[in-house]
């Protein structure tokens, strides 16, 4: 989400700089890396879409902080606060999206190193790169992989407390069956629908439902970053629109544009049914799963209507 995207993340780096002379001191490496019988594991997401997962899978063996939970919040341009800094400073694990989406992060966890701590990079975990799409929590193979590595960083954390961790995952696992389902059924019924989206927070979650996504990549990305798409493929856009080229229009509510809004206006006068999603948890409580049941139900009703016109 870039809807402050003008911003320069410089303004983030100062507040790192400012974070880092708080917190410095409480970094001694006469740290201890084991985890004291009883205690809970410090655990700092830098985003509450992974935060709400490592929560789950850590139940009450971890205690889960989210640095972002806003959603009016764009984690592109956040500028960490000094308790943010505490807060990673005595992090035992730490979760970040990477691909270049949330660096700030990245830099308070070199800027605050502790012994024995174990980041988890999750687009270097799925092998997606800078400059590729940072949206990997649209991407269900790759909520399943941090699933995975999660579990496993705990238990390495948390070596007496594995078979509690084996069991939350378990527990998760299930929770997580309407998710999977409903992607399951949304790929049997209506692969290769054409669509259209605003931006490329879509992108992952089309690939996974094999839907025809339409909108140029151009687009989607320039949209994302917050850069001005082409006039090209504004017009792109706009036909496909208003010649019903596309059976659903998918935007991020959170990153609504003037292009964006027109958009939405445009796909709802000409009858093709628009839906929403976000790039944060909304409501903020809400779990992840929770969320994307509800997007992912939004979308199926969408596309049964789409398709039959």
């Amino acid at each position: 989400m870039r809807g402050l995207r003008g911003r320069s993340l410089g303004l983030a780096c100062a507040g790192i700089a400012t974070v880092t002379s708080v917190v410095g001191t409480s970094c001694s490496s006469t740290r201890s890396t084991s985890t004291t019988a009883g205690a809970r594991l410090e655990v700092v997401a830098a985003e509450n879409t992974w935060g709400s997962i490592a929560a789950q899978l850590g139940g009450d063996r971890a205690r889960v902080r989210s640095l972002i939970t806003n959603p009016h919040t764009d984690p592109h341009d956040y500028e960490p606060t000094p308790a943010d800094g505490r807060a990673v400073a005595g992090a035992r694990y730490v979760i970040v999206n990477g691909v270049g989406y949330d660096a700030w992060a990245s830099k308070m966890v070199d800027a605050n190193p502790r012994p024995g701590r174990r980041v988890l990079d999750v687009g270097a975990l799925v092998g997606v790169k800078a400059g590729a799409n940072p949206h990997r929590w649209y991407s269900p193979p790759d909520v399943h992989a941090v699933v995975e590595r999660i579990t496993s960083d705990y238990k390495r954390l948390d070596a007496a407390d594995a078979a509690y961790f084996d069991r939350k995952k378990t527990a998760f696992d299930t929770a997580l069956a309407g998710y999977t389902s409903l992607i399951a059924d949304i790929r049997s019924r209506y692969a290769r629908t054409p669509v259209g989206a605003s931006e490329s927070i879509v992108s992952p979650l089309a690939e996974a439902l094999d839907l025809d996504l339409r909108t140029p990549a151009a687009f989607l990305a320039a949209i994302s970053e917050g850069s001005e798409p082409t006039a090209a493929d504004k017009t792109t856009v706009d036909a496909q629109i208003r010649t019903r080229q596309i059976k659903v229009y998918v935007f991020n509510s959170q990153n609504a544009t003037p292009d964006v809004r027109a958009q939405v206006d445009a796909a709802r006068a000409a009858g093709i049914p628009v839906v929403a999603v976000t790039e944060t948890l909304t409501p903020a409580n809400a779990s992840f799963q929770s969320w994307q049941v509800t997007q992912l139900r939004a979308l199926q009703a969408a596309l049964a209507t789409g398709t039959r016109r």
